[in-house]
């Protein structure tokens, strides 16, 4: 059942955004410079975003893509472990390779459980599932930091990071249950790994509708990116302290889960494309809205970002699932969350000067990127009529499973 493929996904994002705010408190405990903390923070993203291709790449060569999963989310929770016990008793340069090591397998929690999502449930009910899925990224993002707040003030910031791999640990048998979804092989010899990459980045070049979502969202990450450093920023400025700047970060996420939850509900007409630029005009919107918004009154121009945030991400999912090929899909998915993990990385590290100065202008210039984000989507443009009419045959023969559709209700 689908509940079985959602309770993986929300208990290993929920350690994976564990994982993030424990690295920082544990860093600070242990050395006292809250740099080691970023630095190892930084490293796992810069894994991530280099696994994707590859692991996507694995995915879909599998016969039996569950044990890669399974195995995959395992290996991210081994290296989380292995950090929360490297730090402060091993060099934190060496620290810092297993930091890397260890996001390679990060890929799994995103892009890798999204892509095997259309082997559970299939037509119509395909829209839902994948706004349940997003939900998931919302549930965690808001039980995640404050999960490991409060098991690092009252345990340790080390007993905080090793929850979030068991966390990690506790998706494996979900991952595994995958198996009596088995992918059909296609026939004949495979390519070479480096040439299935090779492959999922031409695919996403070439087909205008995927590299046109794909633009939109990596530049739109960054303005994210921006955003979510802005935050302890405005908290210290506006509501009386930083440490309110995690209640803009969870106003986010609630806004964003609440949006998805009417998606799910009221699946909209039409094609997925249109939201992705509207979705990103609203997360435009409210970026300049907190810019200039005084007190309290952030709040709700913040959250008004978690209203885009939530169906830009639903409507990217079903952009990349229509326009993939069956024997890509793997790699698509993890391939374009590993350049949106790059282009929030390079927001953030944008944000960090630019924000110290003034949080109005840093605001300002992540409202910009979502701008650049939304002329990127017009200027690209709409794929030709004839590609326009093979999405359309395509669409006409995905199957609709009656089984599939009770999995949702």
């Amino acid at each position: 059942m689908l509940w079985k493929y959602l309770g993986g996904t929300t208990v290993s994002r929920a350690g994976d955004e564990m994982t993030g705010p424990a690295l920082l408190l544990l860093g600070f405990a242990v050395t006292g410079h809250p740099a080691t903390g970023s630095v190892l923070l930084a490293a796992l993203t810069i894994g991530a975003a280099a696994g994707g291709p590859l692991f996507g790449a694995l995915l879909d060569r599998s016969p039996r893509p569950d044990r890669v999963l399974a195995l995959t989310l395992a290996a991210y929770a081994v290296g989380v472990i292995a950090m929360a016990a490297a730090v402060g008793r091993l060099p934190v340069p060496l620290v810092v390779v297993i930091a890397l090591a260890a996001g390679l397998f990060n890929p799994a929690v995103a892009g890798g459980w999204t892509s095997q999502l259309p082997r559970i449930v299939t037509g119509s009910a395909l829209s839902r599932g994948f706004a349940l899925d997003a939900m998931t990224y919302s549930v965690a993002s808001l039980a995640g930091p404050a999960l490991a707040a409060l098991i690092a003030a009252g345990l340790g910031a080390r007993t905080a990071v090793l929850v979030a791999a068991a966390l990690v640990i506790l998706a494996v048998p979900s991952a595994c249950w995958l198996s009596r979804y088995r992918p059909a092989q296609p026939s004949g010899p495979r390519p070479a790994p480096h040439r299935q990459v090779a492959a999922g980045f031409a695919a996403i070049v070439t087909r205008r509708a995927l590299l046109r979502a794909t633009v939109t969202s990596v530049v739109s990450y960054a303005g994210i990116g921006m955003l979510l450093v802005c935050c302890p920023v405005l908290g210290a400025q506006r509501l009386g302290g930083s440490a309110r700047g995690a209640l803009l970060i969870s106003a986010i996420a609630a806004a964003s889960l609440i949006a998805n939850w009417i998606l799910a509900r009221w699946l909209p007409r039409g094609q997925p494309d249109v939201r992705v630029l509207a979705s990103t005009l609203v997360i435009g919107v409210s970026m300049a809205a907190a810019a200039a918004a005084p007190g309290w009154l952030t709040l709700a121009a913040v959250a008004l970002g978690g209203v885009g945030e939530g169906p830009q991400l639903t409507a990217l999912f079903a952009v990349r699932h229509r326009e993939s090929p069956e024997h890509l899909r793997g790699q698509i998915f993890t391939t374009a969350a590993s350049l949106k993990i790059g282009g929030l990385a390079a927001g953030a590290a944008l944000a960090g000067p630019l924000a110290g100065r003034s949080v109005t202008a840093c605001l300002l210039v992540a409202a910009g990127f979502e701008l650049c984000a939304a002329a990127a989507y017009v200027l690209i443009g709409p794929p030709p009529k004839a590609a326009r009419s093979a999405a359309r045959s395509r669409r006409a023969r995905q199957p609709s499973s009656p089984e599939s559709v009770r999995h949702i209700r």
